[in-house]
């Protein structure tokens, strides 16, 4: 074996003893697989096809979903009936433009990433385009898709800010904040001068969950370190991020991270659920720069790895899972977990609608 392989070898190894997931003897939360159903391609609501699905919320009544094609911002409503532990169909009923005012309601602005159900309208998050200088954006509408207003985002995320956001790597996690007071938002990559991205050997990549009030404004920040990439690209392009998060208790999350691996066809996405937990984390709110200060992070613990359901996947590929959102209560009484992924209009290859049922069970 040459040399090269073998240091090939060795610090990959080392990169999977290096992550910083904990695999606890007593897990707060069990996760278990109950279904998953394909969404058809090709399938229209007034003319635009349905697809780009990169968020989703439940808000007892009907599913909310958006959209991230950039020329035509909107969100779907939708049905997801269960039947028992099965997703027995999937009814897209209505589109809602994003109706905003003429100056930031361009397509390079829009790249619509979650959304989330207040009482009279949503929040919702756009990753806006660094490299044609639109700043990234969380902004509230009323329920037919108004604008309404914008929150307050820190310099440091705006696409001038000196820290240098990435692009198409910005604010993609949404969710409600505890007891419904304000919003939490999570970048997908870190800033620039916060660190690097992820490689299949182990970094420090920090990215950040703010918390903003009801009135739109920052008031907290906690640093999150993402995992290594799970594969060694075959192809020169690889990726891990956030793609999603709830907030489940005071302290703690539910965090969605997608590392996706070129050169694998459709098996390139490894997809895991994480329980990150805020023991004393250090506040940067006031930190321009993560990457060289003493830090305490959230604390992540390992709850769900996707791959370990693959064979029972409708298309055994575990595809661009991007949003997530609690569902109704199991006839256990157990709460459910309903998940999409983002087929990005099958640009990028065979990919799906594909939406997956999971069971959260507290221990």
């Amino acid at each position: 074996m040459k040399f090269k392989q073998i240091a090939l070898i060795l610090l990959i190894s080392t990169s999977y003893s290096c992550s910083s997931l904990k695999v606890s003897k007593t897990p707060t939360y069990k996760v278990n697989y109950l279904d998953d159903y394909i969404y058809p391609k090709q399938v229209f609501i007034d003319g635009n096809e349905i697809g780009g699905l990169s968020g989703i919320d439940y808000d007892g009544n009907a599913y909310y979903l958006i959209c991230d094609q950039p020329s035509k911002p909107r969100f779907y409503e939708a049905d997801i009936i269960l039947k028992g532990t099965t997703i027995d169909t999937v009814v897209f009923s209505k589109q809602h433009f994003i109706k905003a005012p003429k100056a930031i309601n361009s397509q390079t602005l829009m790249d619509l990433e979650s959304i989330r159900k207040v009482d009279n309208g949503f929040i919702i998050s756009s990753e806006g385009s660094i490299t044609n200088n639109k700043t990234p954006m969380v902004f509230y509408t009323d329920s037919t898709g108004a604008f309404i207003k914008s929150a307050s985002i820190p310099e440091y995320f705006t696409s001038k800010g000196p820290q240098k956001p990435r692009n198409n790597g910005v604010f993609e996690g949404l969710t409600k904040a505890h007891l419904g007071k304000g919003f939490w938002v999570a970048t997908e990559l870190p800033l620039e001068l916060d660190g690097p991205e992820p490689k299949v050997f182990n970094t420090t990549s920090l990215i950040r969950f703010t918390l903003f009030n009801d009135n739109g404004i920052a008031i907290k920040q906690l640093p999150y370190k993402l995992e290594r990439l799970q594969k060694l690209p075959l192809l020169p392009f690889g990726v891990n991020g956030l793609t999603d998060m709830l907030q489940i208790s005071e302290n703690q999350f539910l965090v969605l991270e997608r590392s996706y691996s070129a050169g694998y066809g459709t098996n390139g996405n490894v997809v895991q659920l994480i329980l990150a937990t805020n023991n004393n984390a250090t506040n940067t709110l006031s930190d321009t720069i993560l990457e060289k200060n003493e830090l305490t992070y959230l604390e992540k613990e390992f709850l769900f790895n996707f791959k370990s359901v693959k064979k029972q996947l409708t298309k055994k590929s575990i595809d661009n899972i991007e949003g997530i959102t609690f569902g109704p209560k199991l006839p256990n009484g157990n709460l459910s977990l309903i998940l999409v992924s983002d087929n990005n209009f099958n640009s990028l290859g065979e990919q799906l609608n594909q939406f997956i049922l999971l069971e959260l069970i507290p221990q």
